[in-house]
């Protein structure tokens, strides 16, 4: 039987809510084993004078644990 952690994390973009998607999975992915998917929680835009200037998402992750090593 497998056990997953979620953790959540956020990431930006100044370009789109994909690039941001992107950017927010490949660093959980350099960083963890074993993700197997990520559900966007939250996205909204930061704004300036009216105008857009950067994507924002909330990410969970979710990553199956691995097995405890035996001692040798």
């Amino acid at each position: 039987m497998a056990v997953a952690r979620v953790v959540e994390l956020s990431a930006m973009s100044d370009q789109s809510f994909e690039d941001a998607i992107n950017i927010g999975v490949n660093r959980a992915t350099s960083t963890l084993r074993n993700v197997e998917g990520a559900w966007v929680k939250d996205m909204n835009v930061m704004i300036d004078n009216g105008s857009i200037t950067g994507y924002k998402v909330n990410l969970a992750i979710s990553f199956v644990l691995e097995d405890a090593q035996s001692p040798a």
